[in-house]
């Protein structure tokens, strides 16, 4: 007897923890009035109606946000939010308003609501900052769970250095982010601005707006190992990015690992490291007659390349590959497979090659990137190279815009009909080095990393 008193108390006690240890929910609006929130920036409107919050587009005005007047650090948010067609809203986090920024500009992070046929709602934007952390390229499988005309429930965690999103209970978008000044800020209901007349006063909704501070892990969600995590820390490998093999080719400091595409050591000028961004000094728009063209002392086969960049107005340059450096001795680039990295609109150059071949994004001077890629020239974008064998893949900001294979029929004939045509055998190399081109324009690159494969 006294044995089973024991164990009805452990029981008990048992029950008890578990109770006194559930996560603890908070409501953020009071379905009532705005107690609690502010209006920043923009002139929307923002009003209540059966407990729900309605903003609603205004022309000539910029961003409008709803925050609250209380930051925010590690939490568990949710809430339901309905979008007219047409809008593109968010639910801005860890924001914040100051004076010293951007005269009070809002920026932070930004769980995207997109109901266009882009489809990124659940991705992660930063806002009035550094542009797009996530967008839902990375996780196409997400991109349908929108649900056009009704009810949406947007669920944020962030938790330390790392945010996740769900849209209707399926996992969107994960990064890990070391950034200081966004570990707490505000929350805020975004009115977008507009741009077409036809879009002033159309609506976007929220209601049941609640967040969750206190036993957090309780109500954490497991992870998920089929969303990929985006690594938001410039020039670092991260956990998730190491056990999928990648590795840095740039340590974001030194001039370890390269050279001068004809030199034996790394350019003693036109190039610059600066704050973690590796530099193409500008100067006179000339093809390699500055610092010249840089290159991997290493040779690479079969491997995915990642690498960010930005250009500025005017911009030519490029990411190469199987490159020879012993091709071109004399004048100009060095010669191999080019991803080309140029300011359509400004630069001279948009304008050659055939049928917009020698645009960004493109094979250059042998396949065009489609027109309508995406692509921010005030943010910094990212290339990527896919080499499986002969089959080669260009991504622009996690989209396909150049695929083909080495070696066929259709290569030849295009390398026949290019700049190219004078190398024999063009392309084919089983291997060869890597190389970021010196065009004599500024332009920026960082987290430069590699997957052999």
């Amino acid at each position: 007897m006294h044995k089973k008193i024991i164990m009805f108390f452990i029981g008990v006690l048992t029950i008890s923890s578990v109770a006194f240890s559930q996560a603890k929910w908070k409501t953020l609006f009071n379905g009532k009035d705005f107690t609690g929130w502010r209006k920043l920036n923009g002139t929307a409107e923002y009003t209540i109606k059966d407990g729900v919050i309605i903003g609603t587009s205004k022309s000539k005005t910029p961003n409008s946000f709803l925050a609250t007047e209380k930051n925010y650090g590690d939490f568990i948010l949710e809430l339901e939010y309905q979008v007219e067609e047409g809008l593109n809203s968010g639910i801005q986090f860890r924001s914040a308003s100051k004076p010293e920024f951007k005269n009070g500009r809002v920026h932070g992070y930004q769980y995207e609501i997109d109901p266009s046929a882009r489809a990124w709602s659940g991705g992660i934007y930063d806002e009035a900052r550094r542009g797009w952390l996530y967008t839902m390229e990375k996780n196409p499988a997400a991109k349908t769970v929108y649900k056009p005309n009704t009810w949406n429930k947007a669920r944020i965690e962030a938790i330390g250095n790392t945010v996740r999103t769900w849209l209707n209970g399926v996992e969107c978008a994960s990064i890990l982010d070391n950034l200081p000044e966004a570990k707490e800020g505000f929350i805020a209901l975004q009115v977008h601005e507009i741009y077409v007349p036809e879009n002033e006063g159309k609506t976007i909704q929220w209601k049941n707006i609640r967040i969750c501070t206190t036993d957090i892990e309780i109500a954490r969600k497991p992870k998920n190992a089929a969303v990929l995590q985006a690594n938001c820390n410039d020039n670092t490998i991260s956990p998730a990015e190491a056990k999928l093999g990648w590795s840095l080719l740039w340590d974001g400091k030194t001039t370890n690992g390269w050279r001068g595409a004809k030199l034996k050591t790394f350019p003693e000028k036109g190039w610059g490291v600066d704050n973690g961004i590796l530099k193409v000094l500008n100067a006179t728009g000339g093809e390699s007659t500055n610092g010249g063209d840089i290159v991997t002392i290493k040779k690479y086969k079969n491997f995915e390349l990642s690498v960010d960049f930005k250009i500025t107005d005017g911009a030519n340059s490029g990411i190469k590959y199987f490159v020879d450096t012993e091709l071109n001795k004399g004048e100009g680039s060095s010669i191999g497979c080019e991803f080309q990295i140029l300011d359509d609109n400004l630069h001279p150059d948009a304008k050659l090659g055939v049928a917009g071949n020698r645009k960004l994004g493109s094979l250059y001077d042998l396949i065009p990137a489609p027109a309508d890629k995406f692509f921010r020239k005030s943010d910094f974008n990212t290339a990527r190279i896919v080499v499986k064998g002969n089959k080669v893949t260009h991504y622009l900001n996690d989209k396909v815009v150049v695929e083909y294979v080495r070696g066929t029929q259709m290569w030849k004939a295009l390398v026949a009909y290019s700049k190219y045509a004078i190398y024999p055998n063009f392309g084919e190399l089983p291997e060869g080095h890597i190389l970021l081109q010196d065009h004599g324009n500024e332009v920026h690159f960082k987290n430069i990393k590699i997957k052999e494969l």
